[in-house]
């Protein structure tokens, strides 16, 4: 997807798509190593609400840099909602999630609405869920791609997602292709061993609407732990979609379905 504008952050060009529109500003981020193409297959379509989204360093066509961290991204789209009417509603799938989360905690005057869709982290940083993006980006560190492949193929983690959660299987093979390869691996190695950075206590003090969507057979984007973060939340509401995996266009309808039933009711 072609950007709609760039936002100059750290001498770095990064990539905004900005749907337009004078609906509901809604900043929805994708997730680790995603870009604005996730977003736009989620996101309902629909004028009352204006599509935002800023494509982290070293993610689509923005630039990398050196800092690489939920927190650098999150101010990253601090900067970018700063730039809307405000506060806007701010949601994000997994890593995305993750930003959002932190930015209702200590930037609550940008913030009006949570959506947090499959998230992989609640308050813990490195959580072991994240270990399969950790074991991809280690390898993709010190082999080639089809080495790398095929020694994640062969592994216990492979082997086991393959009965548990097959599309979380997908999405991680897919990475063997990803290129540059060292900054995949350096996203996926540093993402994974990273967090929000906020205490149960500050995400328990939260008040504002929040909706948590989440899914079964997904061992990267647990459901237990999506709705252990909505039971920390007063004002949540909690979502299971159909799983992905067996049903990518019904996962993505009931998805589309529950975002536009939340932003509705704001």
């Amino acid at each position: 997807m072609t950007p709609t504008g760039w936002l100059e952050r750290d001498g770095l060009r990064l990539a905004v798509h900005d749907a337009g529109g004078a609906g509901l500003p809604v900043v929805f981020q994708h997730g680790l190593c995603g870009d604005a193409r996730q977003v736009a297959e989620v996101f309902p379509p629909d004028p009352a609400f204006r599509r935002v989204l800023l494509e982290c360093r070293g993610h689509g066509a923005s630039e990398a840099g050196e800092a690489c961290s939920i927190a650098v991204f999150a101010g990253d789209v601090a900067a970018l909602a700063e730039t809307l009417p405000g506060p806007v509603v701010l949601g994000g799938i997994s890593m995305g999630a993750a930003i959002a989360l932190r930015l209702a905690v200590v930037r609550p005057d940008l913030v009006r609405a949570l959506v947090l869709v499959r998230p992989a982290w609640d308050v813990q940083t490195a959580p072991p869920n994240m270990a399969p993006n950790a074991e991809v980006g280690a390898l993709l560190a010190r082999l080639d791609p089809d080495a790398a492949r095929a020694a994640f193929a062969a592994g216990a983690t492979a082997r086991k997602l393959a009965v548990r959660a097959p599309d979380n299987l997908v999405s991680l093979t897919g990475f063997f292709d990803r290129r540059p390869q060292q900054a995949t691996a350096r996203l996926l190695t540093a993402i994974s061993a990273d967090g929000p950075g906020v205490t149960a206590e500050e995400v328990a003090a939260l008040r504002l609407p929040v909706l948590v969507c989440a899914t079964p057979e997904d061992a990267v984007h647990p459901l237990a732990l999506a709705r252990r973060l909505a039971r920390r939340i007063a004002q949540s509401s909690f979502v299971v979609l159909p799983p992905r995996g067996r049903d990518r266009p019904a996962h993505h309808a009931a998805l589309q379905s529950a975002i536009r039933r939340f932003l509705k009711e704001l």
